[in-house]
């Protein structure tokens, strides 16, 4: 998704729209007249970005011109979908990473194994193992990524060495036993701010825990199966312990300004925050710092799995200029390019080696961030993820709150998100009984 703030859930697309696309893909996709400049969607600041790197590649690819059109993303995902349904989509995209499911199941992105097998610019061991992976739908690859994000841990280095922690906590009894500290002997009021709304910090814990979260090929939930609950009991009892307040992100007056005054010690976020720590927290200069996720066990030596983000490069299955599209995308793909994408707008970039320039390896927080791509894990790819995650979201809230059991909540969950999964399994059923497509 997003380098940005996170994005609020899009609105799921009406029957209508479903309907429709159903219609598109039985009806096959036409064709526009292999005419006119290549049209590219770019998303929120990441579509202005492109239109600056434009010129460039039309100076070094001559004959090739590009129209830039920039979406919000609020609206990107249903307009996109609206488009496949006309007939009417963009050569190439900027999608976030966790949309490409959704749009590979539509038919509307064409497959791109073959085309990277010939690239020398395009190669998976040129980006992160768990990014490249969130754009593989049933072992096909379907984009290429663009620029990436998860999230880390951050923390107040000075509550904790008042605590008597001279370092950020690498596994779960060091965190909670930091978090007690901070509380008891650290000025901290809380261990940790974790808004009890957002989905991102059960399911990240469940993911380091090796929990599958869907199974059966993404047919059914897999949330109360033993590693999930086991994830899922550890975060419920940092609220029901006093660790974390029982906050949504909206009861959350300004974070910074409570990160400052020691309300909490630690809160889980993305590189977004970096830049506006800085800029809005001076006064705290040398006083806080970046972590890797701490593991779940002991003595691991490895950061535990954090979520695989980002955004990425498609192209659609309808352009009648694809050549054309993936010589953008090789373009756009390369590190000297990312680096102005950095330059711009702060977004990661995706070429491990844009890493080893000075403006991202000598920067501490970012080096941080670095480590924790390299243990990230790619979301279920299936269509209804985004919908899953708002319901783990509310089973959360009602568990933290002492609502409901941690085992009345996760066999909730797995009832809700098995009806939410309901057509895939028919779907995926009927394909397997119709055998292989010719």
């Amino acid at each position: 998704m997003p380098l940005a703030p996170p994005v609020p859930e899009r609105r799921a697309p009406g029957a209508a729209l479903v309907l429709a696309l159903c219609a598109a893909l039985a009806a096959g996709c036409g064709r526009r007249p292999d005419s006119g400049p290549l049209v590219c969607w770019g998303l929120g600041r990441e579509g202005e970005v492109l239109q600056e790197l434009v010129p460039e590649f039309e100076r070094t690819h001559p004959g090739r011109h590009v129209r830039v059109q920039q979406f919000p993303w609020m609206a990107a995902q249903e307009k996109l979908l609206t488009a496949f349904v006309g007939e009417s989509t963009p050569d190439l995209a900027q999608l976030g990473n966790t949309w490409i499911p959704e749009f590979a199941a539509v038919g509307a992105l064409q497959p791109l194994d073959a085309r990277v097998a010939a690239s020398s610019v395009v190669r998976p061991e040129n980006t992160f193992p768990g990014i490249w992976q969130t754009n593989q739908v049933d072992g096909v690859l379907y984009g290429v990524p663009w620029y990436v994000d998860t999230r880390a841990l951050f923390y107040r280095s000075d509550l904790l060495a008042e605590a008597g922690f001279a370092q950020a906590p690498r596994s779960w009894d060091e965190w909670r036993a930091a978090m007690v500290a901070v509380k008891a002997r650290g000025g901290a009021r809380y261990g940790a701010l974790l808004p009890v709304n957002e989905w991102a910090q059960p399911v990240l814990l469940g993911v380091q825990k090796g929990a599958p979260l869907l199974r059966e090929g993404g047919r059914r939930a897999g949330f109360a199966e033993p590693r999930f609950r086991a994830a899922f009991a550890f975060y419920v009892s940092l609220f029901r312990d006093g660790l974390a307040p029982t906050l949504v992100q909206s009861q959350v007056s300004n974070q910074y300004q409570q990160f400052a005054a020691g309300d909490f010690a630690f809160f889980v976020s993305g590189p977004w925050n970096l830049g506006e720590m800085r800029r809005r927290l001076p006064q705290l200069e040398g006083r806080w710092a970046v972590a890797p996720l701490p593991h779940p066990d002991a003595g691991a030596g490895v950061p535990g799995a954090s979520l695989a983000g980002g955004s990425s490069l498609v192209l659609f299955r309808n352009s009648p200029r694809q050549d054309a599209a993936w010589e953008l995308i090789e373009f756009l793909a390369r590190p000297e390019q990312q680096l102005r994408l950095f330059a711009a707008s702060g977004d990661l970039p995706a070429a491990r080696a844009a890493w080893d320039d000075p403006a991202l390896a000598g920067d501490a927080p970012l080096r941080v961030f670095r480590a924790q791509l390299q243990h990230v894990e790619p979301m279920p790819r299936v269509p209804e993820w985004e919908r899953v995650a708002t319901r783990v979201a509310e089973a959360a809230e009602s568990a933290a709150r002492g609502a409901v059991s941690i085992d009345e909540a996760l066999t909730g969950l797995d009832a809700d998100v098995d009806r939410l999964l309901d057509k895939r399994r028919f779907l995926l059923d009927r394909r397997a009984l119709q055998g292989p497509r010719p």
